[in-house]
């Protein structure tokens, strides 16, 4: 408790430089998804976008071995206690992962990934020799919802089918599961946290849609356009669906799972306390929700040329440094990261992009 009230009142007074260690180093090991789900960037083609650059547009296509071990040594060197975290693109069809995973455990390090588990089952015994301690996995809802979403018809069986055989083995790591409210799975958020309450998860987790508008990322632009510009992210959502019945329809789901008795934990990424704020929410995108950005204080993010961005593959495309020139510790404070840091809280935490960033509803 008393960390976190410090390394809060760093990032409000004095932003130009971090005293703390970074929570996260997020890695973009590859730059390649085997699903193409219908409200991302990377699914459906739009190429041009901050969010798809940040996940596909580096080269080469698979973080080098010697260069996942560098960011692993230097880690352990300078953040010990600083979690690695697999997240991007889909990390269980990067060719190095087990070996990767197994040098992490051998400095101490903590290991997370974030997946499609489209290949889970596969996976899953090289995941328990390597001592993975955390697995988030994506689902979108019920089967044939999650199945038309990520535009494969068997993509809910294998992630299930992957859990289960992970689930066989003692040593498995924690699991939880995300599920990302979008108009094609509303109405169906009950039915499936139901269906998998059977399993010994962690938490479900459910995410409201993060999007950008044309208009918000070139109202944006006209402020910071030269030094952090946005462009429009994950817009195939569409907001017009979103009628007052619709929105209807959700806030009786959400409340509904508030309410609901699970054995394992539930929440919600914003949580949204009123029906009037989940309208704001999803019909005014101009408007901010949220306080500040929590993640450029916590979170650092190595793509698979070595360059570093700020928190995550949603953040802007500012490169920070490169871990083939610079240390991490030298790049956690870099002068282009710490401008970045001072910007935010000089426009009093967010951008005018941010404003539907999953990293301001810390």
């Amino acid at each position: 408790m008393i960390t976190r009230v410090l390394r809060r009142l760093n990032q409000q007074h004095y932003p130009g430089r971090f005293f703390f260690d970074p929570k996260w180093i997020v890695l973009g090991v590859n730059n390649v998804c085997n699903l193409r789900c219908k409200m991302c960037d990377v699914g459906t083609g739009d190429s041009d976008t901050n969010f798809a650059q940040n996940l596909t547009g580096t080269r080469p296509l698979n973080m080098p071995v010697d260069l996942i071990k560098r960011v692993i040594d230097q880690t352990a060197e300078y953040f010990p206690r600083t979690k690695i975290g697999y997240a991007f693109t889909e990390p269980l069809v990067y060719p190095h992962l087990a070996e990767s995973l197994s040098y992490a455990k051998s400095k101490r390090l903590y290991t997370s990934i974030t997946t499609n588990a489209l290949t889970l089952k596969q996976k899953a015994q090289p995941l328990v020799d390597a001592r993975l301690d955390e697995l988030n996995v994506s689902l979108d809802g019920p089967p044939e919802i999650h199945n038309q979403i990520r535009g494969h018809e068997q993509s809910y069986e294998r992630a299930i089918a992957g859990i289960e055989e992970l689930l066989r083995h003692s040593t498995s790591p924690s699991i939880s599961i995300f599920c990302v409210i979008t108009q094609w799975n509303i109405g169906h958020l009950k039915r499936f946290a139901d269906g998998l309450k059977d399993y010994p998860l962690r938490h479900l987790g459910f995410m409201h849609y993060v999007f950008t508008t044309s208009a918000l990322a070139e109202r944006h632009n006209e402020i910071w356009g030269h030094l952090y510009p946005a462009t429009h992210s994950n817009i195939n959502h569409d907001s017009a669906a979103m009628s007052p019945a619709h929105l209807d329809l959700l806030w009786n789901e959400l409340q509904f799972l508030r309410s609901s008795h699970y054995p394992f934990s539930v929440g919600f990424s914003p949580e949204i306390e009123t029906r009037a704020d989940l309208e704001r929410f999803y019909l005014l995108p101009d408007e901010k929700f949220g306080s500040r950005c929590g993640d450029v204080s916590s979170t650092l993010m190595i793509k698979s040329d070595g360059s570093a961005i700020p928190a995550h593959g949603r953040c802007y495309n500012l490169t920070v440094g490169n871990v083939y020139r610079e240390s991490l510790e030298q790049i956690w404070n870099a002068p282009v990261l710490n401008a970045f840091r001072k910007d935010l809280h000089k426009a009093g935490g967010l951008l005018p992009a941010c404003s539907r960033c999953c990293s301001a509803f810390h």
